[in-house]
């Protein structure tokens, strides 16, 4: 033991010591020539902004385009088709595939996979982060989809989309996934093949969609309920929690049940939309 540990640490050493030479020459190497400023704060800032560091481990397609300020970590795998938007960062171990694009400062957690060696493709916009693990843009879990099919996500802009997610591409070539702006999509939850999700949602944790249920805008889903292929889920709804939804979801109502039933307007959740009293009675 005692001559393993001498041999061990000079091996661990030399390789410590010369990844990070490795990486200093990776990151000043990339750093992109600065214009001259009369401020040494702003040009600081654009120093920042433009570098790009790439991690010695990461696997890196020479025919990925990585625009300037992307950081990519220990580990990491960027696919040939890849277009990466300024700013982004990718967390150690996650992974970006196939035909994929992201917009500028999207941050990709450890462990999450984005997009898939499918034709088609995934697109997410800006200033959206995929949490840990969570699964964004891969193939449908529906058998009526055929190998070799083109398949499509859309993703918005300024999404958080947490933990153990996953988002699923269409299930053919003439239909789309589809998620816009501002959602938050906690822990856990489930948006399958060619649902359509629009703006300011909240979909608690373990919310599973099933195929082609389209969501309205301000829509909030409680913890733990499913809601069946072909829904429609109007705006400035409530689903309560542990419901089984198989039927369209009215604008402004609240549902709740093991076979979800109205409940009534969800007052609650107007008022804090700024919705008055006589608007919702109105309603």
């Amino acid at each position: 033991m005692c001559s393993l540990m001498k041999l061990r640490k000079p091996f661990f050493f030399c390789c410590s010591n010369s990844l990070t030479s490795l990486s200093l020459r990776r990151l000043s190497s990339t750093l992109s020539a600065q214009p001259s400023s009369s401020s040494s704060s702003s040009s600081s800032s654009s120093h920042q902004t433009s570098s790009t560091f790439i991690h010695p481990s990461a696997i890196v397609h020479p025919n990925a385009l990585i625009s300037q300020g992307v950081s990519i970590g220990p580990f990491c795998t960027v696919g040939s088709s890849a277009k990466l938007g300024h700013g982004c960062q990718l967390h150690p171990g996650s992974h970006i595939f196939g035909n994929t694009e992201l917009g500028e400062h999207c941050i990709l957690m450890t462990g999450s996979v984005v997009g898939d060696d499918l034709p088609g493709h995934t697109v997410v916009g800006c200033n959206n982060i995929i949490g840990h693990h969570a699964v964004v843009g891969v193939k449908c879990q529906d058998l009526k989809y055929k190998p070799g099919d083109e398949c499509f996500l859309d993703i918005g802009n300024n999404n958080d989309i947490r933990e153990h997610s996953s988002i699923h591409r269409s299930s053919k070539s003439s239909d789309r996934t589809v998620i816009g702006d501002n959602n938050l999509i906690m822990g856990s939850c489930h948006i399958a093949h060619d649902c359509k999700v629009g703006n300011n949602n909240i979909f608690a944790n373990n919310t599973l969609l099933a195929g082609h249920v389209m969501v309205e805008d301000y829509a909030h889903t409680a913890g733990a309920i499913v809601v069946h292929q072909f829904c429609h889920i109007g705006s400035f709804s409530f689903i309560g929690g542990g419901s089984v939804v198989s039927q369209d979801v009215p604008k402004y109502m609240m549902v709740t049940g093991e076979r979800a039933e109205l409940r009534g307007l969800n007052l609650e959740g107007l008022r804090r939309r700024g919705f008055t009293t006589a608007e919702d009675l109105d309603k």
